[in-house]
């Protein structure tokens, strides 16, 4: 199974806590035996990545530019796509399952939106919170205490067994 994991690539975003939980969840798809995709850089990304390569884990980083060097070092196998933040639906598309850590930014959030319209499950660990226009909370983002909860979650939600 491959499991993305989306969250903050850096700044005010990429909290301590933030980055402890992305780095528990990295861990945990790798001890499971899951790959890891994700897009490949710091923040969330490079600690997910850590997690999983520390646990034995693969890792697959789908980078936004023209360089495989601008990989995070935890990434076993980069992608290169110069497209940009349209790299996103790659990673939505070969994931079966998206964990979504922490707030993140705007790109965070189209990755929970691609993923949606794609029919990928989404778990979200401390991440955005949809409504409707009468302001009606989205139950569409399972959600998870903590990251073994959200790796189950997301095994789950993509039809494996936990």
């Amino acid at each position: 199974m491959i499991i993305a994991v989306i969250g903050s690539g850096a700044g005010l975003l990429a909290l301590p806590e933030v980055l402890a939980h992305a780095e528990a969840v990295g861990r945990e798809i790798g001890r499971r035996g899951h790959t890891l995709i994700c897009g490949g850089r710091g923040g969330v990304m490079e600690a997910a990545c850590r997690g999983a390569r520390e646990a034995g884990g693969h890792t697959i980083g789908v980078l936004p530019g023209p360089d495989r060097h601008d990989a995070s070092q935890y990434v076993e196998f980069p992608i290169v796509t110069n497209l940009g933040s349209a790299r996103n639906l790659i990673i939505v598309q070969t994931a079966d399952a998206v964990i979504a850590v922490g707030h993140g930014g705007y790109g965070t959030l189209s990755e929970i939106a691609l993923a949606f319209v794609h029919g990928k499950p989404v778990v979200g660990l401390g991440t955005w919170r949809l409504s409707d226009a009468v302001g009606l909370e989205d139950q569409s983002i399972v959600r998870a205490s903590d990251p073994v909860a959200a790796v189950e979650a997301a095994i789950a939600a993509a039809g494996g067994t936990a």
